[in-house]
C-alpha cells in the first residue's frame, strides 16, 4: 500500500502568542502618530532681521521654516544601469531577465543587519544561516549550490563561505532569476545573488558613523569615509564591529568587518582601484537547533518553553577569518570601448568545534546528544578576469558587445575529526552543557583530510543587437574548462581523483518596448553544474562515480512597466526551469549513484513600488513556486524509495514582503513591514513539515539635526515562534529571533 503523503493543507494553525511588551508597543506607535502634531527639527532658510518702523515698532522679515528632509528612495530603479544580469551596462528594464537590487538606502530603511537580511527583501528569496550550512538560500525551487552566491561577481564555489557578513560594508545586493551560468560559471540553475562591497568613488565626500543597541546586548559600532586626497585620488574606509549575547542561552558573537579601497586616476583614460577586505567572526556555543518532539510525523513541533535552550557544549566554537584583495584596472580607449582587468585573491579559514545533533528519547523526557564534530576548512582562491565592452552599431542599429576571459585556481583542504555516536543524555529544560574535551575520541586535535585543487578557464561573450527601434535581441555564451585534482582522506581509496569537464552555457532573450513605459520580454537560458554542486567540497565518490555535468534550462517571460503616470513601477515574471542528470541513488543498487535525476520548477514573481500619496509609499513583492522531483531516488533503510512528485526540502511555495513608509513631517518618518514564508517540508518523503510564518516589524526615524537621525525599530512585533530552517538528517528546528527593540543613531559629518 502506498504511504499517505501529508500535504501542506493539513498544517495546523499556530497558537496565539502572548505579548510581553504591550506598553512598549503602544508607546512606540503613539510616538509615531504624536509626531504628526508638528514636533520636528526645523531650521530657518533666511535669518530674521528686525526692521525699525517710524512708530518705533519692529517688523520682522518673513521666515521660511522647513524641516530637514529625510531622503527616501522610491521605486524599483528599473531605469538605472545595473551590473546585475549583464556585462553590457543595461538597465534593469533593458535586460530580458528577472533582476532585482537592494540598494544601500533600501538596506538602511529595512534595517538589514547583514547581506542575508537584504537578500530576503528581494522577490522569492528565503535565506538563513544555520550553523554548518553557511548561507542557505532557497530561490525558485532550488537550494544549496543551485543558487549561486557571489562576492563582487566572484564565486567561491563553497557554501560555507557564504555565511552572512554584517551589512555595513556592502553597497547593494543583486539578484538574477534563473540560470546565469553564462555570466558566472557553473551552477546557478535557480539564480544568483551578488553581494557588492562599497568602493571609493569620485561622487561625494562621505563621513558617517552609526551606533546601535538592541535586545540581548546586541551592539553595532560602525564608521564610513569616502575622501578625495586630491583631484586624482580617492579613498574609502568602512568598518563595523558587532557584538551580541544572542537570543539562545550561552550563545555569544563578535564580528569585525573592514573594507578599504583606493581609487586613482592615473591618466584621463586609465584608472586603478585597490580594494581590500577583512572579516573576522567568533561565535561561542553556537546554536545548532532545537530538537523536535516525538512522534516526528506531520507537523513538527518543539517545546516552546525550551525554545532558547542551547544543547551545544560549553566550549563550542565557530570562527572564521576571511581576506579579500582585488586590483581593478580600467582603461577607456574612447567613448565606445573600454577594458577592465580584475585580479582577485581570497583566503578563508573556518574552525568548527561543536556537539551538533540532539534528539528526544521516546517519551520526550530527555535529550540524547551526538554528532561531535571538529574541523578546519582552509580555502584560497586566486584569479584574473579581463573584460572588454564595446558600444557600436551594426546594420545601422545599435549593437553592444562584451568579451572576456577568466582564469582561477581554487584550493581547499579540510581537517575533519568526528564521532557520530551518542555522547550523553541531558535534561530538556536545564541541560548540563559539559565540555568538548569530555567527548571520547575528540582529544587528538585536527587531522588533515581531503584536499582539492580546481582550475577553471572561462571565455564569454555577450551582445545586445537592436532589430528595430523598439525591439532588441540580447544573447550570451560562455565556455568553461574545469580541471579538478582531489587528494583523498589518508588511507582512503582511491587515493587521488582527476577529472575534467567542458561546459557551454548561454542565454538568448528578446525585449520589446510596447510603449515608453512598458515592455515585454522572453528568454531561454541554460546552466551546467559539476557533480556534488561545488567541487571544492565534493567527495571522491561524488566525482569518481559521476562523469557528466548536470544541466538545466529555463524559459521565462515577463514585463517591466511604469503605471499611474510614473507613480508606480512593477515587474512580473513567469518561469519554467528543468534541472537534469544530477546524481541519484541507483534503484538497483543503493550503494551506487546514477546521473538520471530531474527536478522541475514553475513559478510567478511580482514586485511593485507605488507612491500612494505624496507622503505614503508602498513596496512589495510576492513569489509563487511549484517545485517537484520528476526523477529522484533515495536510500531508505535497506532499500531505495522513489521520491517522484515530491517537493524539495526547505523550499516554501510562497514568499511575500510588504513595506509601507509614511512621512509624518519632513523630518519624521514611520514604517511598517510584513514578511510571509509558507510552510516547508522536512524530508524528501514530504511526510514531515514545519508551518508557515508571518513576521511584522515597525520603525520610526527622526531627524534630530541636519546631520543626525535616530531610528527605533521593533522586529518580530507579534513575537512569532517560527523555524527559519529545518535540518533534514536530525529534524532540528532552527528557531528564528523573538521580538526585539533596536535603537540606532546615524550621524553624517
Amino acid at each position: 500500500m502506498p504511504a499517505t503523503i501529508a500535504t501542506r493543507s493539513h498544517i495546523a494553525s499556530r497558537p496565539n502568542m502572548t505579548t510581553p511588551y504591550p506598553f512598549l508597543i503602544r508607546a512606540l506607535i503613539a510616538g509615531m502618530f504624536s509626531s504628526a502634531m508638528g514636533i520636528s527639527y526645523v531650521y530657518a532658510e533666511e535669518s530674521a532681521q528686525a526692521k525699525n518702523q517710524p512708530d518705533g515698532t519692529q517688523t520682522l522679515d518673513t521666515v521660511h521654516v522647513k524641516a530637514a528632509p529625510i531622503k527616501h528612495q522610491q521605486g524599483l530603479n528599473i531605469d538605472k544601469p545595473s551590473e546585475a544580469g549583464s556585462r553590457l551596462g543595461l538597465t534593469i528594464r533593458e535586460n530580458p531577465a528577472s533582476v532585482a537590487v537592494a540598494s544601500r538606502q533600501q538596506m538602511e530603511e529595512t534595517g538589514a543587519r547583514n547581506f542575508q537580511d537584504a537578500a530576503n527583501s528581494l522577490p522569492g528569496v528565503n535565506a538563513s544561516a544555520p550553523p554548518g550550512h553557511g548561507g542557505f538560500v532557497a530561490y525558485r525551487g532550488f537550494t544549496g549550490a543551485q543558487v549561486n552566491q557571489l562576492f563582487n561577481g566572484i564565486s567561491l564555489q563553497y557554501n560555507s563561505a557564504n555565511r552572512p557578513v554584517d551589512a555595513w560594508v556592502y553597497d547593494r545586493v543583486e539578484l538574477v532569476g534563473g540560470p546565469s551560468s553564462f555570466l558566472y560559471g557553473s551552477g546557478s540553475i535557480g539564480g544568483s545573488l551578488n553581494y557588492v562591497t562599497k568602493l571609493a568613488t569620485r561622487d561625494e565626500e562621505i563621513r558617517e558613523a552609526r551606533i546601535s543597541y538592541a535586545r540581548y546586548d546586541t551592539m553595532e559600532t560602525a564608521l564610513g569615509l569616502n575622501h578625495a586626497l586630491n583631484g586624482n585620488n580617492w579613498i574609502r574606509l568602512d568598518f563595523s564591529r558587532n557584538t551580541s549575547n544572542g537570543y539562545i542561552d550561552r550563545q555569544q558573537r563578535e564580528a569585525d568587518s573592514l573594507a578599504l579601497s583606493w581609487l586613482a586616476d592615473i591618466t584621463p583614460e586609465l584608472s586603478h582601484t585597490l580594494a581590500l577586505e577583512h572579516h573576522v567572526e567568533q561565535e561561542d556555543s553556537p546554536y545548532w537547533g532545537t530538537p523536535t518532539l516525538n512522534p516526528q510525523a506531520g507537523r513538527l513541533k518543539i517545546d516552546t518553553s525550551n525554545r532558547f535552550a542551547n544543547y551545544n557544549v560549553a566550549d563550542g566554537r565557530y570562527e572564521q577569518r576571511v581576506t579579500w584583495a582585488r586590483s581593478i584596472t580600467e582603461y577607456h580607449f574612447n567613448a565606445q570601448t573600454s577594458l577592465r582587468n580584475t585580479f582577485y585573491h581570497y583566503t578563508g579559514q573556518r574552525d568548527f568545534r561543536n556537539l551538533e545533533v540532539y534528539r528526544y528519547n521516546a517519551d520526550n523526557s530527555a535529550i540524547l546528544r551526538s554528532g561531535a564534530y571538529m574541523q578546519r576548512h582552509d580555502q584560497e582562491l586566486n584569479g584574473n578576469r579581463v573584460e572588454i565592452l564595446h558600444k557600436g552599431a551594426l546594420f545601422g542599429l545599435q549593437s553592444d558587445w562584451s568579451f572576456g576571459v577568466d582564469y582561477n585556481v581554487n584550493r581547499q583542504t579540510v581537517f575533519p575529526t568526528s564521532v557520530s555516536s551518542v555522547f550523553d543524555t541531558v535534561a530538556p529544560g536545564n541541560p548540563d552543557p559539559g565540555g568538548f574535551s569530555d567527548i571520547p575520541g575528540m582529544g587528538n586535535g585536527l587531522q588533515k583530510g581531503r584536499s582539492t585543487k580546481t582550475r577553471t578557464l572561462s571565455a564569454f561573450i555577450e551582445n545586445r543587437q537592436f532589430l528595430a527601434q523598439r525591439l532588441s535581441l540580447v544573447t550570451g555564451l560562455r565556455y568553461d574548462h574545469i580541471d579538478l585534482h582531489l587528494d583523498n582522506n589518508p588511507g582512503a581509496s582511491p587515493a587521488t581523483v582527476d577529472r575534467r569537464w567542458d561546459a557551454f552555457t548561454g542565454r538568448a532573450g528578446l525585449v520589446f518596448d510596447v510603449t515608453e513605459d512598458a515592455n515585454l520580454y522572453a528568454q531561454y537560458s541554460t546552466s551546467a553544474e559539476p557533480p556534488g554542486g561545488t567541487l571544492t567540497s565534493a567527495s571522491a565518490a561524488q566525482v569518481d562515480n559521476n562523469f557528466k555535468l548536470s544541466t538545466g534550462y529555463q524559459v521565462e517571460v515577463g514585463s517591466k512597466l511604469n503605471y499611474l503616470d510614473g507613480r508606480g513601477t512593477a515587474t512580473i515574471a513567469a518561469y519554467h526551469i528543468v534541472r537534469r542528470d544530477f546524481p541519484v541513488t541507483d534503484p538497483q543498487d543503493r550503494n551506487n549513484t546514477i546521473q538520471v535525476g530531474q527536478q522541475t520548477s514553475n513559478g510567478i514573481e511580482l514586485a511593485t513600488s507605488l507612491q500612494i500619496t505624496p507622503k505614503l509609499h508602498a513596496e512589495g513583492n510576492i513569489a509563487w513556486t511549484n517545485a517537484r522531483y520528476d526523477d529522484f531516488n533515495e536510500a531508505v533503510g535497506t532499500g531505495v524509495a522513489s521520491r517522484k512528485g515530491r517537493h524539495p526540502i526547505n523550499v516554501p511555495d510562497q514568499v511575500a514582503n510588504l513595506r509601507l513608509h509614511y512621512e509624518i513631517t519632513p523630518g519624521w518618518q514611520a514604517g511598517i513591514g510584513a514578511r510571509y514564508v509558507a510552510s516547508v517540508y522536512a524530508n524528501n518523503a514530504n511526510t514531515m513539515w514545519v508551518p508557515s510564518y508571518t513576521l511584522f516589524d515597525v520603525h520610526t526615524k527622526y531627524r534630530v539635526s541636519k546631520n543626525a537621525d535616530v531610528v527605533a525599530r521593533i522586529r518580530n512585533l507579534t513575537n512569532e515562534t517560527y523555524a527559519r530552517f529545518i535540518h533534514q538528517t536530525n529534524t532540528q528546528y532552527y528557531v528564528g529571533e523573538p521580538r526585539s527593540l533596536e535603537v540606532a543613531l546615524h550621524v553624517r559629518f
